[in-house]
């Protein structure tokens, strides 16, 4: 079983990668279509897996952040990221990974509960957010955001480290584990 680690290849000059996991190929190539919209002076690359482990290539390259996708009208989707979860050295957790929930805006259909993915999120010390990756404003929102974050995990923002990412991204707000 190949295991995911985030230092394992040396980091590209003046590249970012991020890779975007979940079963939703559509919503996953729009997110991606948005990220490299986005106006940066580093080179983006953004890859797409339905889940892991990748294939043994050894040509694939260094990958600064993962986006672990959910769709909230899908179980199947939550499964798909909790078995791709164990093929991530657990260092990748230290900054470089995040989970996105969408499909939130229309709960009435969801099959998927936003307190079981809020509880999968803080168990992994991962930011969480929201966002209808159908709508293209929220979409455009959430792809700077994250073409930022990536940039941060890349090493390319002065006195930024993913690691002070995540501590700048933990809110208040956010209850203790045994309240969830």
């Amino acid at each position: 079983m190949s295991v995911l680690r985030p230092l394992d290849k040396l980091p590209g000059l003046n590249t970012a990668t991020v890779l975007l996991v979940g079963s939703e190929d559509a919503l996953l190539q729009q997110l991606a279509d948005s990220m490299l919209k986005e106006d940066c002076a580093s080179e983006l690359r953004v890859h797409l897996a339905k889940a892991l482990p990748l294939p043994s290539n050894v040509n694939r390259p260094r990958i600064d952040l993962i986006v672990f996708v959910i769709n909230l009208h899908s179980k199947y989707s939550l499964q798909h990221v909790e078995e791709s979860m164990h093929h991530v050295d657990a260092s990748f957790f230290l900054g470089r990974v995040c989970f996105l929930g969408t499909g939130a805006g229309q709960e009435h259909h969801c099959s998927l509960h936003r307190n079981t993915v809020l509880k999968l999120a803080h168990t992994y010390r991962s930011p969480l957010f929201f966002c209808d990756l159908e709508v293209e404003d929220f979409r455009t929102t959430m792809a700077q955001r994250l073409v930022r974050m990536l940039l941060i995990c890349a090493g390319h923002v002065r006195g930024v480290s993913a690691l002070n990412l995540l501590s700048l991204l933990r809110t208040s707000e956010t209850p203790p584990p045994e309240e969830l």
